[in-house]
C-alpha cells in the first residue's frame, strides 16, 4: 500500500516535470518567434515607406516662386490634400450614397430612376460651383448655367412629356444614336425647389438685423413697390410698342418680368453680410426684406391681368388678395416665431436639433399649405417672418458678437440644397423655346425695363444716408430675376392652349420666351455684379454693428431734439 503511493506520488512528479519542460520549451520557441517578427516589422516597415516616398506630398514640398505645373502635379500627391482632396471626398461620398440607394431601392437608383437623377442633378451642380469657385465667380453661375446649358446640349436633357408627366434624361450619345434612353418619373421639381427656398429664406430670416429693419422700414416699401411698378409699366408700354402686345398682354409681360429673384439675391446677400460688407448700414438686411414684398406685387400683378384677360374669377377678389396675402404671411410668421420662444423647452437637452427641426417645419408648413390654397405670395413672407421673429428672442441667449447656432446648421443644409435649387431653376431653361423673331426685339424689351429698374432703384434709397456708391450697389443688386419667371413664365401660355385660343397662344408663348430670356441675362449677370461689385461698393465693418442707415430727415430731427 506504501509503495503503491510512493510511486503514484513518484509518477505524478515526473509528468509534472515533463509539463514545465514542455511549457519553457514553448515559451522559448514563442520568445523567439516574437523577437523574429519584433526585428521583422521595422524592416517591412522601412520597405513600405521606401516604397511610397515617392508619391507622398512631404517628399516633394513646394517654394513660393513654384511654376504652375507643379502645383498642379503637387495635387495628386498623397495622402489626398487641398482642391484634389476635396473631388476625392465628393467622389467616395457619391459613390457611398449611389449604393445605398441602389441597395434600398433597387432600380429608382439606376439609370431612368427618380433617385438616379436627383443623384446626378446634385453632382453636377455641385461639380458646375466648384469650376466656378475655382474662377472666382459665384457658384450660381455654374449651378443654374450648368442646368441651364445641359437640357439643350443634349449631355443631359430635361425634356417635358406632357402626355406621360415624364422628364425625360439622355446622354450625348442617347440623344444621337439611341444607345442610352432614360427616363426619369417627375418627383415634383417645384415642390424641391420650394424645399430649397425655404431653406434660404429661413436663414435669411436668421440673419435679418431687428434694428436696421426697424430703421429702414419706409425704405424696404419703396425699395419693393417703386421700381417693381415702374418696370412693371416701362416694359409694358414697350412691350405694346414695339411687339405689339394688347394693353393686358403686355402689363401682364411687365409683372412677369418685373418680379425680382429671392434665389439669387438672397444667398449673395446673405454671403456679403457674413464677410461683415456693408452691414454697418444694414444693406444686406434692406435689401433681403424689400425681396418679399416685391415678389408679391408682382405675383398679385400678375394674377389680377391674368384674370382680365381669360375672364376667371373675380377680379375685385384677385386684387384684394395682394394685400391680404401679406397680412396673412406676417400673422403666420409672429404667431410661429413667439411659438418658438417657448418650445422647445431651453432645459432639453437637445435644444440645437429641436429648434432647427420645429424652426424647418414651420417653414416648409407654411410654404406647402400656402401653396395647396392658392395663397402663394404668403409662403415666403410668412418663412422670412418667422425665423425673423423666432431669432430675436434667441439672440438674447448669446454674446452680441457671436453667432447664433441655428444659423451655423441652417447653413449646412443650404450647402446641400443649394445645387438643387439653381439647378431645378436652370433645367426649367429651354431655349429651343424660343422663337428667334422674337429675340432680338425682346431683348430690347428687356433692357429699356431694365435700364428704368436700375435708376429708379438707385432714386428708392436716395433720401438716406447711403453713399453713392452704397446707393450704386442696391441698384445692382436689384437685377437678377429667376423664381418667378420660372415659376409664371409659363401659366399664361398653357391656359391659352387649354382654351384653343391661337391668339393667345402666340401671344402666351411670347411671354414664356421673354421669361426665358430674363432669367439667361439677369440671373448671371446679377449674380456677378453682386459679387464683384459688393466688396468694392460696401463698407468694411470689422466692429460691431454702430451705425443704421435711415432717411436724412430722422436724422436730422434727432439732432434738432439734441440740441
Amino acid at each position: 500500500m506504501t509503495t503503491h503511493v510512493d510511486c503514484t506520488v513518484t509518477h505524478s512528479g515526473i509528468g509534472n516535470s515533463f509539463q514545465h519542460v514542455d511549457f519553457e520549451l514553448v515559451n522559448d520557441h514563442e520568445d523567439k518567434e516574437a523577437a523574429e517578427m519584433t526585428n521583422m516589422c521595422p524592416r517591412l516597415r522601412h520597405c513600405i515607406q521606401h516604397c511610397i516616398q515617392p508619391v507622398l506630398v512631404e517628399s516633394h514640398p513646394l517654394t513660393a516662386d513654384a511654376p504652375w505645373y507643379q502645383r498642379f502635379l503637387n495635387n495628386f500627391f498623397c495622402p489626398p490634400h487641398s482642391r484634389m482632396g476635396g473631388i476625392i471626398f465628393m467622389i467616395v461620398l457619391t459613390s457611398c450614397i449611389w449604393v445605398t440607394l441602389f441597395s434600398v431601392t433597387g432600380e429608382e437608383a439606376l439609370p431612368g430612376g427618380n433617385l438616379f437623377a436627383l443623384l446626378a442633378l446634385f453632382v453636377l451642380c455641385w461639380s458646375g460651383g466648384y469650376i466656378a469657385r475655382l474662377t472666382r465667380l459665384p457658384s450660381l453661375l455654374d449651378n443654374n448655367g450648368m442646368n441651364a446649358w445641359l437640357p439643350n446640349s443634349g449631355v443631359l436633357s430635361l425634356n417635358h412629356v406632357e402626355d406621360w408627366d415624364y422628364y425625360e434624361i439622355g446622354g450625348f450619345l442617347g440623344r444621337q444614336s439611341q444607345l442610352l434612353d432614360l427616363r426619369v418619373r417627375t418627383l415634383r421639381q417645384s415642390s424641391t425647389r420650394q424645399i430649397a427656398l425655404t431653406v434660404i429664406l429661413t436663414r435669411a430670416g436668421l440673419g435679418l438685423d431687428p434694428k436696421a429693419l426697424r430703421r429702414l422700414s419706409f425704405v424696404v416699401l419703396r425699395l419693393a413697390f417703386l421700381p417693381c411698378l415702374t418696370e412693371t409699366i416701362i416694359d409694358g408700354i414697350a412691350s405694346h410698342l414695339i411687339l405689339g402686345f394688347p394693353w393686358q398682354w403686355a402689363f401682364m409681360l411687365g409683372f412677369v418680368i418685373a418680379a425680382v429673384s429671392p434665389a439669387v439675391v438672397v444667398p449673395s446677400l446673405i454671403s456679403l453680410g457674413e464677410r461683415r460688407y456693408g452691414i454697418d448700414k444694414g444693406i444686406p438686411t434692406l435689401v433681403i426684406a424689400a425681396a418679399s414684398l416685391d415678389d408679391i406685387l408682382a405675383i398679385t400683378g400678375f394674377g389680377v391681368l391674368l384674370g382680365i384677360t381669360f375672364s376667371t374669377g373675380d377680379i375685385a377678389w384677385t386684387l384684394s388678395k395682394g394685400p391680404l396675402e401679406v397680412v396673412l404671411g406676417t400673422v403666420y410668421g409672429i404667431i410661429g416665431g413667439i411659438i418658438l420662444w417657448y418650445i422647445p423647452q431651453k432645459s432639453s437637452r437637445h435644444l440645437l436639433f429641436f429648434r432647427t427641426l420645429l424652426l424647418m417645419t414651420l417653414g416648409l408648413m407654411a410654404i406647402f399649405t400656402s401653396i395647396k390654397f392658392h395663397w402663394a405670395g404668403a409662403g415666403p413672407l410668412a418663412v422670412l417672418t418667422v425665423s425673423f421673429i423666432a431669432a430675436v428672442r434667441w439672440r438674447s441667449e448669446f454674446p452680441e458678437n457671436e453667432k447664433n447656432p441655428v444659423e451655423n446648421v441652417i447653413g449646412v443644409v443650404w450647402m446641400i440644397f443649394q445645387p438643387f435649387l439653381f439647378g431645378l431653376i436652370g433645367s426649367e431653361v429651354d431655349v429651343f423655346k424660343l422663337d428667334l423673331d422674337v429675340i432680338g426685339l425682346g431683348i430690347a424689351v428687356l433692357a429699356i425695363g431694365l435700364f428704368a429698374r436700375v435708376c429708379v432703384s438707385f432714386l428708392s434709397v436716395f433720401f438716406t444716408n447711403l453713399t453713392y456708391k452704397e446707393r450704386s450697389f442696391v441698384a445692382a443688386a436689384w437685377l437678377p430675376k429667376a423664381t418667378v419667371q420660372a415659376a409664371f413664365g409659363t401659366v399664361a401660355y398653357d391656359l391659352a392652349r387649354k382654351n384653343n385660343d391661337i391668339n393667345s397662344e402666340i401671344l402666351g408663348k411670347q411671354v414664356l420666351n421673354l421669361a426665358v430670356l430674363s432669367i439667361l441675362i439677369t440671373a448671371p449677370l446679377g449674380s456677378l455684379l453682386i459679387s464683384l461689385l459688393g466688396p468694392l461698393l460696401l463698407t468694411f465693418s470689422p466692429f460691431p454693428v454702430l451705425e443704421i442707415a435711415s432717411p436724412i430727415r430722422e436724422k436730422e430731427e434727432e439732432t434738432e431734439d439734441v440740441e
